[in-house]
């Protein structure tokens, strides 16, 4: 096992931002087209973080033209250029999938100071 668990330190990003459920992020991914690479950010609200370590994903919803739509994103892959957080949430539930059948301002998380 402690080969296993040396290979998957060598991978882990030591320089992530801290985020938890509720913050509100830009994920900046490296997408390829045919043979040319570009980057695309997606802002949005962490609604859920799952399994930890080399595994660790984070599930990241936001609005765009009135339609939800939801990202999972593996923190540690190489496709993940940067994560910046944008600003705290505050809230009280380890999963916010309630915000899916929530539209406009009650759609919102509340800022923590």
């Amino acid at each position: 096992m402690d080969l296993v668990k040396a290979l998957a330190d060598r991978y882990v990003k030591p320089t992530l931002p801290e985020m938890n459920v509720g913050d509100t992020v830009r994920v900046t991914v490296r997408v390829r087209e045919g043979n040319r690479e570009r980057n695309q950010a997606f802002d949005g609200t962490i609604i859920a973080k799952k399994h930890g370590g080399i595994n660790e994903t984070i599930t990241v919803r936001r609005i765009s033209h009135n339609v939800g739509c939801e990202k999972v994103f593996p923190v540690h892959s190489p496709t993940i250029v940067s994560v910046e957080k944008i600003r705290r949430g505050k809230v009280r539930r380890a999963k916010l999938y309630y915000l899916r059948g929530r539209v406009g301002k009650r759609a919102k998380v509340k800022e923590r100071i």
